[in-house]
Formats: C-alpha cells, sequence, structure tokens
C-alpha cells in the first residue's frame, strides 16, 4: 500500500469553538483557518457561530464582527470594503474570491474561510505575497517610451483606450494566480495569470514603445507557456475578467512575430 508522508503543518486540526450568543435569531457557523507561526501547533480550525440579524451582509462584515467582538487575535488583509483594493482575498467556500464582495446569503450552510491556496502562509489567513509582486515588477507595469514626453499627456484614441478595457480593471487580488494549478506546480518560474494579463495590458497599450522588448521577457517555456489554458482563472476572476484571454493575445502576439 502506497503511504504519503505529509510535511508538518499539512492537516489543520479541530480548533476552538465559540457558540452562538443567547438568543440568537439566525445564527449561521464561520469556519475560519487560523495558524500561529510562534508556536509549533498544527493549524486549526475555528468555528464561529453569530447571528447574522446583529451583522452586515457580506463575509468581511461577519469576519470584522468576529475579530472585534469574539477574537481579536484573528489576523486577516482587508482595507476598502468595496472590491477595490483587493486585501479581503480568501479561499471561501471553496472559491477564490473578496470577502467584502461575497454575501453570506450565498453560501449554502456553514461559511468555510482559508487562505489562497498554494501560498506559504504568515499568520491565519495573511499570506506572504513577496513573489507575485516579484514577479509583477518584473514585467515593469508601467509606460516605456524612448519619444520625449509632450507638454500634455500622451494622446490615445477612443479605439486605443478600449483595447485596455477588461486588463486596466485588475486590483492584483491574486485571486485568479493561486488557483491556476500551473502555478501551484511552476509558481516559481511561470508568471502566472494574473501578472499575464497585467503584461498584456501594457503590451497593448498604443503609448508604450516597447513593445518587442515585452514579448522577448516573456517568450519563455516557463514564463508564459505554462498556461494550458486551464481556464481556472477567469472562472474565479472577483471582477469578471478573462487573463486566459489575455494571455492568448500574448501568445498570438508572439507567434505573429515568427
Amino acid at each position: 500500500m502506497v503511504e504519503f508522508n505529509l510535511p508538518k503543518g499539512s492537516n489543520p486540526e479541530g480548533g476552538k469553538t465559540h457558540p452562538a450568543p443567547a438568543g440568537a435569531k439566525r445564527p449561521r457557523t464561520f469556519k475560519i483557518y487560523r495558524y500561529d507561526p510562534d508556536g509549533d501547533a498544527n493549524p486549526r480550525v475555528d468555528n464561529f457561530t453569530i447571528d447574522l440579524d446583529d451583522c452586515g451582509p457580506m463575509i468581511l462584515d461577519a469576519m470584522l464582527k468576529i475579530k472585534n467582538e469574539i477574537d481579536s487575535s484573528l489576523t486577516f488583509r482587508r482595507s476598502c470594503r468595496e472590491g477595490v483594493c483587493g486585501s479581503c482575498a480568501f479561499n471561501i467556500d471553496g472559491t477564490n474570491t473578496l470577502a467584502c464582495t461575497k454575501a453570506i446569503e450565498d453560501v449554502k450552510g456553514d461559511v468555510k474561510i482559508y487562505p489562497l491556496p498554494h501560498l506559504p502562509v504568515v499568520k491565519d489567513l495573511v499570506c506572504d505575497l513577496n513573489v507575485p509582486y516579484a514577479q509583477y515588477a518584473s514585467i515593469k507595469p508601467w509606460i516605456q517610451a524612448d519619444t520625449p514626453a509632450p507638454a500634455a499627456e500622451r494622446p490615445q484614441s477612443e479605439a486605443e483606450r478600449e483595447k485596455l478595457d477588461g486588463m486596466w480593471e485588475c486590483i492584483l487580488c491574486f485571486c485568479c494566480q493561486t488557483s491556476c494549478p500551473s502555478y501551484w506546480w511552476n509558481g516559481d518560474r511561470y508568471l502566472g495569470p494574473a501578472v499575464l494579463l497585467q503584461a498584456n495590458r501594457w503590451i497593448q497599450d498604443s503609448r508604450d514603445e516597447a513593445t518587442g522588448e515585452r514579448l522577448d521577457n516573456l517568450d519563455d517555456p516557463y514564463r508564459l507557456y505554462r498556461c494550458h489554458t486551464i481556464m481556472n482563472c477567469t472562472n474565479t476572476c472577483p471582477k469578471g475578467l478573462n487573463p486566459g484571454k489575455a494571455i492568448g493575445e500574448i501568445k498570438e502576439a508572439l507567434a505573429k512575430r515568427l
């Protein structure tokens, strides 16, 4: 019989249970992943039951209620609460999404909240994003132009500007990045859907004059071509974007250069 020896900490254990308050009319249980880097214990899953009649409608509202009223040690990122900053990206009910735009009522039964998958966990729901941000920096996400800057802005036609739609809206929440099996397997070398979507945003920008250099930077068996069009990225994007399409456009641009 085959036996798999999983590394320490792979299996979360049962954690603490915080019952519903007395008189709760609409109790709902939230199962939240917990990890303390300062101890030797395995991660655990704590159960928090709250009254939805005394809570806002979104998952993030419940998480803030739990942190403010039940367990102040619960650690997670959040900022704008409007689906703009990308900070509150977690795996919720098995899907990567934003806690601030995911309604509690959209989840049936207990609400399971875990960190984004296949990233090192710093504490609880906070992941280490150093590698994705370094990959983002590697594509030089700014306009590169040798032409002297005009007195005003660099102009674009409406048609040129429309080419950026579906890419500039990306908030770098990395929901798509961490839903991609190719990124799970080759995250140290494959740039991933979020970064490649951003790369295409600059390739398609008519004001940029470094298209050739940008394509050269991506023309690599791992940096770009580890994408196998699994399309988890597009299915999970909380902004409704299509990273798979953007990656296809990069591949098409490289093919046209041959």
